[in-house]
């Protein structure tokens, strides 16, 4: 089976840089999962658990947003925030709540009457309190 290159980096560090079998990506148009010889593609991430398979295993990180290019070689992701699944404490989770509640907020006192950026933060509230669902943490009101 053919192989591609797979490039995490999040502002923080660079996360991963192994050759994979397959990426699955939280798409923000729908998951999708990237192989060897995939059609050039971009895509924005929304928040979820990314999944990459290698020789080695599989390994999961949870990603808050960012950028995806998918080439017939390579998948470079360029992360808003992202860690691995195993660092995922309940209060990096907890913060990462708040934040996206904070921007709600503020969207909703900026963007009166204009439900676009509204429902953006929203969907993104939304998404982030999902990712809890799928790793076992608990969002707090």
């Amino acid at each position: 089976m053919a192989n591609l290159q797979f490039d995490l980096v999040s502002p923080e560090r660079r996360l991963a840089s192994v050759e994979a079998s397959e990426v699955r990506i939280p798409g923000a148009d729908g998951d999708m999962t990237a192989m060897a010889d995939h059609a050039p593609t971009i895509t924005t991430l929304r928040p979820g658990v990314l999944t990459v398979v290698h020789k080695g295993g599989s390994d999961e990180y949870v990603v808050s947003g960012g950028f995806a290019e998918i080439t017939a070689a390579s998948v470079s992701v360029l992360a808003e925030q992202a860690l691995p699944k195993a660092e995922m404490t309940q209060e990096i989770y907890d913060q990462m709540i708040a934040d996206a509640r904070a921007a709600h907020g503020q969207a909703q006192e900026t963007f009166k009457n204009e439900p676009g950026p509204v429902d953006d933060a929203a969907k993104l509230l939304s998404d982030m309190v999902a990712i809890g669902g799928h790793i076992g943490l608990t969002a707090n009101n």
